[in-house]
């Protein structure tokens, strides 16, 4: 049987001298599901793109590489040789993408019916509109959308993100591809969310009989999802095979590290839980029935007329040197609370307190200083016209540290080397650096003011897994040695087996189970929680792991 796609000899360049994509060759099976993982900047969406002829301009593909599909056993299509018009015929029918971020997708001031729809005028322009619309209510009930008439009139930032990234793939499927490339669909969203979308993939695959080309840096989903899997690096495929031979048994050292750097593969080792305390002495931090409402505002004059309860009666404690995970999903109010620790929303009713100073809003110099962040996304946080110096040493002005520039300049140093950057990285610019070295800017940013306790929310989740690796061990290291307390707000529950002391879990604004990583994690107790952990993806059995000092 002819294979649906055949790649061979693939380079795609962008005017430099290096190749993004250098010399691939794979082919995907009818009815297959293949993977192609790797690190940010290997080349795997790239190498999707070229599949589909949606690379920029500026992008070349080299004339001597092949992309052939082969929609019918009896012939195949070089689609690298076709012309745009062309190429349009093939795109819908033939392949259909499926892209990470559905909000960069859909159009914003169209609704969900308009922009189906559109699809079919496109690709299926012989259809009545009565047969037209019927076939996009179908789609949508096919990937589970409740109420899809209703829907069909909504907008894109009225759905929540599973639900966008559910018409993203009604939007595919809709002219029923023979290749569905789908290009990290799973990254932004929660664990039960992810559950359920590849859930839905799969179901979609087995009931129209195509195959699957996802694209991934984890490697959770990859054995979940992949019949063979590609490892990609540098723009190259170092390793190629059948998922249970690459995962279990991987032949190439890059492989080896990937599989390393996953949390749940490296030693945990045994660490303290937090700094011991008297009987008569008060945690780091106290959160004592905390609870935040936002109005909700209608009218000409913007009337109050309702609240939604974004927290609820929160109370947790985070001793000194302490590291307490905060999980949940988007919207249970986990991002609420710990901008509220920090100050930067009011809370409605509720006490926190830093030792022994209960804290306000409008808090002091000197408590603001004890309690620092670090965001998700680095590039957000950091200004992108102020050198590295300025934004390390702004912070200590502020709050009086360092006695000149000269001594502000030196503890700068200072800490650009305790997170592992040179120091001559002061006098360049934040987009200079990797997003791993943003990161490590923006921590040591956190630490120029000697806080006590650092918030980190959601700090590793856009970050690939070597990187993610050393993140996590850079941040254990700073703990042990300054006797840092962290409050870690993630939803990657590997992660929090691995770095926290104790979990507390969040759902719609109140904690509905705390303890131990080992109480919380192996044994949940709250049905929430429960599902949870059976959402996490699961590396089987078979899988490859790094031999202990003692196996060696």
């Amino acid at each position: 049987m002819r294979d649906l796609l055949n790649v061979r000899d693939l380079r795609v360049g962008f005017g430099g001298v290096d190749y993004a994509v250098d010399g691939i060759s794979f082919t995907i099976r009818r009815g297959e599901s293949f993977c192609l993982v790797g690190e940010s900047g290997s080349g795997k969406s790239v190498s999707a793109l070229s599949i589909a002829r949606l690379l920029p301009h500026s992008a070349a593909l080299d004339s001597d590489g092949e992309i052939e599909i082969s929609l019918h056993e009896d012939s195949a299509l070089k689609l690298n040789t076709m012309t745009d018009t062309e190429m349009r015929e093939i795109r819908g029918r033939g392949i259909a993408m499926v892209f990470q971020e559905p909000m960069s997708s859909l159009n914003p001031v169209m609704t969900i019916g308009e922009q189906l729809l559109e699809v079919l005028e496109l690709h299926r322009p012989s259809l009545a509109e009565s047969d037209a619309r019927q076939t996009v209510m179908d789609s949508l009930e096919s990937v589970q959308i409740t109420n899809p008439e209703q829907r069909l009139n909504e907008y894109p930032h009225r759905l929540s993100g599973g639900q966008r990234q559910r018409v993203m793939i009604a939007m595919a499927m809709l002219c029923q591809p023979k290749l569905l490339i789908a290009d990290e669909p799973t990254t932004a969203l929660d664990v039960t969310v992810q559950a359920e979308i590849l859930a839905l993939l799969k179901q979609l695959q087995i009931e129209h009989g195509m195959s699957l080309l996802f694209i991934t840096h984890d490697f959770g989903v990859v054995a979940q999802v992949a019949d063979r899997v590609a490892v990609m690096r540098s723009g190259q495929i170092v390793e190629l095979g059948e998922v249970e031979a690459v995962l279990g048994s991987p032949k190439h050292e890059y492989t080896r590290q990937l599989l390393t750097s996953l949390p749940r593969h490296r030693p945990r080792g045994v660490r303290p839980r937090g700094v011991p305390r008297s009987n008569d002495s008060k945690p780091l931090l106290s959160v004592e029935g905390l609870s935040v409402h936002f109005p909700v505002r209608a009218g000409v004059f913007r009337r109050q007329v309702g609240s939604v309860e974004a927290v609820s009666n929160v109370s947790m404690e985070v001793e000194r040197g302490e590291i307490v995970a905060l999980v949940g999903e988007s919207g249970c109010g986990k991002t609420t609370l710990g901008r509220a620790i920090l100050g930067l929303v009011g809370a409605t009713e509720g006490r926190i307190c830093l030792e022994s100073e209960e804290l306000a809003r409008n808090r002091s110099r000197r408590a603001r200083s004890q309690i620092q962040c670090v965001f998700q996304d680095p590039d957000a946080s950091l200004n992108p016209r102020m050198l590295v110096a300025d934004a390390l040493t702004e912070p200590m002005v502020v709050h009086g540290v360092g006695a000149d520039d000269a001594d502000r300049r030196q503890i700068a140093c200072r800490l650009l080397e305790q997170v592992r950057l040179d120091a001559d990285a002061l006098d360049r610019y934040p987009h200079e650096f990797s997003g791993g070295q943003r990161q490590r800017i923006s921590i040591a940013r956190a630490l120029c003011v000697n806080p006590a306790l650092i918030v980190c929310d959601e700090m590793t989740s856009a970050l690939d897994v070597s990187v993610q690796a050393e993140i996590l061990d850079l941040l254990l290291a700073l703990r042990d040695e300054h006797q840092l307390a962290l409050l870690f707000i993630t939803h990657d529950i590997g992660v929090v087996e691995y770095i926290a002391d104790r979990v507390v879990v969040m759902r719609a604004g109140q904690v509905v189970e705390r303890g131990t990583v080992s109480q919380v994690c192996a044994r949940p107790s709250h049905g929430y929680t429960q599902a949870l952990m059976a959402s996490v993806p699961v590396m089987p059995s078979y899988t490859w792991r790094p031999r202990t000092a003692n196996q060696i």
